[in-house]
C-alpha cells in the first residue's frame, strides 16, 4: 500500500492571486476600493470566474449575483463542501479583507488538480454579493437571501445612496443570474479571513479560531431641526439638528466604553443637509453599528 501524500497548497501562486486581484481598484496606500456591483466589482468578479474556469470548475450564478464555481466529485450527488468570502470591499479597504477567502478556497481547488486528487464530494468556491453592506445596507444580505433570513424580493430591492437597486446594479453588471437563492444543502463551510482588528498581530499570535460572533445591530436615526443663516441667527434661537447629533455620537461612544472591552459602537455615516457652511444644519443622517 503506498503511502498517502499530503495535500499542501502553493503559497506563492496564492500570494500572486491576491496581488493580482488587489489591482483591481487598488489605492494609493496599498488597500483597495472596490464597491459592490460597481465597474471594479464587475472585473474582480470577472477575473475570479475566469481562473475559475481555466481550473476546470463550471461556474454558476444565482439571482443575487452570488457566484458559485464548483469541482465535481467522486459522488456528486452530495452536498458540496463550500469555501469562500467576499471580493466587494469598503471605500477604504484592505487588500485582503473576503478575497483572501475566496482565493484560498480556489487555491485549494487548484491544488487538488495539482495532485489529480478526487475528493468524494464536490467542492464548491462561493463569492457572496455585497458582503461589506458599504454601498447597499444591510451587509451580509445576499448571503442572507441564500441562508433564508431575507426574501429574495427585499434582497434585490434595497438600495444605496443614490437610489440605484441590487437588482438593476445586478443587471448592469451581467450578474443577474437565473439559479435560484439557497433551498439546497450544504455538507461544510469553511471560510479563511483576515483579522479585522488588531489583536492578533499585537498578541504576536499566527492564527485564530472564531469560536463566537458579533451580535451587531444597525440603527438608522434622522435628527429633525430648522435651517436658518449661520450669521444672523442668535445661537439661543438656533435648532441645529447636528448639534443633536453631535450628542447621540458622544453618547454612542460612552456606551461603547462603558460596556467594553467586548462592546463596540460606532457612527460611520452621517449625511448633513443642506451641507452649507453658511447655513444651520435643519436634518442629519446618520447610522450607529453597535
Amino acid at each position: 500500500m503506498s503511502t498517502p501524500q499530503n495535500v499542501a497548497v502553493n503559497g506563492s501562486r496564492l500570494w500572486q492571486s491576491l496581488m493580482d486581484m488587489a489591482q483591481i481598484g487598488g489605492t494609493p496606500k496599498g488597500g483597495v476600493c472596490r464597491l459592490a456591483l460597481t465597474d471594479l466589482d464587475k472585473q474582480g468578479r470577472d477575473l475570479f470566474v475566469r481562473w475559475c474556469e481555466e481550473a476546470g470548475c463550471t461556474i454558476s450564478v444565482d439571482r443575487m449575483g452570488n457566484i458559485f464555481a464548483r469541482r465535481p466529485g467522486r459522488n456528486d450527488s452530495l452536498p458540496p463542501v463550500i469555501m469562500g468570502s467576499h471580493l466587494d470591499s469598503q471605500p477604504t479597504g484592505g487588500k485582503y479583507d473576503g478575497v483572501y477567502g475566496v482565493l484560498a478556497g480556489l487555491e485549494v481547488v487548484r491544488s487538488l488538480n495539482d495532485m489529480n486528487y478526487v475528493t468524494e464530494a464536490p467542492v464548491e468556491v462561493a463569492v457572496w454579493t455585497n458582503e461589506e453592506g458599504s454601498r447597499f445596507a444591510p451587509a451580509m444580505v445576499a448571503s442572507g437571501v441564500f441562508a433564508g433570513v431575507f426574501d429574495l424580493e427585499y434582497g434585490l430591492s434595497r438600495a444605496d445612496l443614490d437610489g440605484k437597486t441590487m437588482g438593476e446594479e445586478l443587471a448592469r453588471i451581467g450578474y443577474a443570474g437565473d439559479r435560484e437563492v439557497g433551498g439546497r444543502k450544504v455538507g461544510a463551510y469553511f471560510e479563511a479571513h483576515i483579522e479585522q482588528g488588531p489583536i492578533l498581530e499585537a498578541e504576536g499570535k499566527t492564527i485564530g479560531v472564531v469560536t463566537d460572533c458579533q451580535g451587531q445591530r444597525w440603527y438608522e436615526i434622522t435628527f429633525t431641526g430648522q435651517e436658518a443663516h449661520a450669521g444672523p441667527t442668535p445661537m439661543v434661537r438656533r435648532k441645529d439638528a447636528l448639534l443633536g447629533a453631535a450628542r447621540v455620537v458622544d453618547a454612542v461612544n460612552r456606551i461603547g466604553l462603558k460596556y467594553g472591552p467586548l462592546a463596540c459602537a460606532t457612527v460611520g455615516l452621517m449625511q448633513i443637509h443642506p451641507n452649507s457652511r453658511k447655513v444651520i444644519p435643519g436634518r442629519v443622517f446618520f447610522t450607529v453599528d453597535l
